[in-house]
């Protein structure tokens, strides 16, 4: 950042994702100035079981934040705040009086719970209940059957619950605890909305819930608007004074940071799967297609609960890596997009990439992946293309269900992700949405989010019209084909996918 710059005021966003930990310094113009990353251990106990350790993803956090510090010569005094943005649904439960974590993490992609589900949420009446009160369907996924797992594995947790010694967080707790050195135990409503314990039409932990689950309430943390202030950094190991002020989960929070503040507007992350979120405003839309319900982050000027509707991809990045890795038809996945513009269409190959089952709008468990209309003259490029093809086909059949779920025509979809750096890949994804696809030059929506929620709730900017008309250098992909070439397209994606269901 050049000489010190004593009359700056900077955001600090913390993103505690998966795989690593990053901070970065974003300032009054609305740019990430400076970011420090660093990767940490995933540990796999058993097949399908995936856990991070406490300390690891602490110790990450909290020197990328005094490392972003120190490189870019900026103290205490220069920072307005922290937004925080977290991987969802991984749960820690944690000793109330020493702060010591019971178990390791449970990861959100864990799967050592689906037989409690199965046990618990098979009935009708159960599973639909569970779906009206928190807009989820019952799934491993979230947080509620990890936490019980913990206090029926752990010996002495359940009675220690029960006298309530013990503290339940999502990461975004588990990083306030440490950072207000344990004088806050708190979440933001998106984070709680994942947990499938709350209420989101009453905005409050659920009582049925939390007896199904056999999980004392004494156990919660409390729950606060996402821009709010959620206490003062005290950990003597870091950075102290700083106010806590914006907290989000990275899906939220991306959602935020893509500026899709009004209903119908969407942002769609391509990484490893794809997360593709649409505001849907102050109304709670009940999917018919099987998407889930959620609660969005707001403004503290909109001053009411948003809510929004989340839809899953299961192999994006993943699928590309699989024609790297085991296929080896890519060397590289940045080729992908030179190698696919290279044919000008596949030959009607189209790749179905079902390897752990159909998500949305069709959930399919039992589908698995395929290739169909391969002839002679079907070649790499040509299965390439239509792996990329694949990915825009399944956020296309996503944005159709939303569409119909919420009642609204999107104008455009917003983009980030490693993948949307995929020129063939997002010029074809506005092909075959016919709507135009407005990528930032700066992908870091989520972060971005983070820090805008803190900055608001600060008045480090005065309200989203300021957010509004701050620069921002971005790439529009307008929509090329006539319609009878798309629905020629996706009538041939349909006929693969119907023929790929178990």
């Amino acid at each position: 950042m050049g000489e010190r710059a004593t009359d700056k005021k900077f955001i600090i966003a913390l993103d505690q994702g998966t795989t690593s930990s990053r901070a970065m310094l974003v300032d009054r113009a609305g740019r990430i100035v400076a970011r420090m990353q660093r990767e940490f251990p995933q540990i796999y106990p058993q097949p399908g079981w995936v856990e991070h350790d406490p300390a690891d993803i602490l110790s990450s956090q909290l020197g990328v934040l005094t490392e972003l510090l120190l490189a870019n010569n900026v103290d205490t005094a220069q920072v307005d705040s922290i937004g925080i943005t977290n991987q969802r649904e991984t749960t820690l439960v944690w000793d109330r009086e020493t702060g010591e974590p019971l178990h390791n993490a449970i990861v959100w992609q864990c799967r050592r719970t689906a037989p409690m589900i199965e046990r618990l949420c098979s009935g009708p009446d159960v599973a639909r209940t569970i779906v009206e009160k928190t807009g989820l369907v019952p799934d491993p996924y979230f947080s509620a059957s990890k936490i019980a797992w913990i206090l029926d594995e752990v010996p002495g947790a359940r009675e220690r619950a029960e006298a309530g010694g013990l503290a339940f967080g999502t990461i975004d707790s588990w990083l306030i605890w440490k950072l207000t050195y344990g004088t806050v135990h708190a979440t933001d409503m998106t984070n709680a909305s994942r947990t499938m314990l709350y209420n989101i039409h009453a905005c409050g932990w659920d009582p049925w819930l939390l007896d199904l689950f056999g999980i004392p309430a004494s156990m919660m943390p409390s729950v606060q608007p996402s821009a709010s202030r959620f206490g003062v950094t005290a950990n003597p190991g870091t950075v102290q004074g700083i106010p806590i002020c914006g907290v989000a989960g990275d899906q939220q929070a991306a959602l935020f940071g893509q500026r899709c503040w009004e209903p119908g507007d969407a942002k769609n992350t391509y990484g490893t799967g794809c997360f593709l979120l649409m505001n849907t405003g102050a109304e709670a839309c009940a999917s018919r297609h099987g998407l889930v319900t959620t609660i969005a982050a707001v403004a503290p000027e909109a001053g009411e609960v948003h809510y929004a509707l989340e839809g899953s991809v299961f192999m994006a990045g993943a699928l590309m890596q699989w024609l790297r890795d085991e296929l080896g038809i890519l060397q590289n996945v940045a080729d992908s997009s030179t190698i696919a513009a290279s044919v000008p269409d596949t030959e009607g190959v189209y790749v179905v990439p079902a390897f752990t089952g159909l998500g949305a709008p069709w959930w399919d468990a039992e589908a698995r992946g395929a290739i169909y209309g391969l002839t002679r003259g079907a070649g790499r490029a040509h299965i390439v293309r239509a792996s990329l093809e694949a990915l825009a086909f399944q956020v296309c059949d996503l944005l159709r269900a939303m569409e119909e779920d919420a009642g609204v025509t999107l104008r455009q979809l917003n983009v980030d992700g490693g993948a949307s750096a995929n020129e063939f890949l997002m010029q074809f994804q506005s092909d075959v949405l016919g709507l135009p696809v407005r990528r930032p030059a700066d992908a870091e929506a989520t972060a971005l989010g983070a820090a805008y929620l803190a900055g608001l709730t600060t008045g480090f900017w005065s309200g989203l019209d300021e957010l509004r008309d701050l620069a921002r250098a971005e790439e529009v992909f307008a929509p090329a084909g006539a319609d009878e070439w798309r629905e020629r397209l996706l009538a041939g994606w349909h006929e693969a996918v119907e023929r790929t269901r178990a």
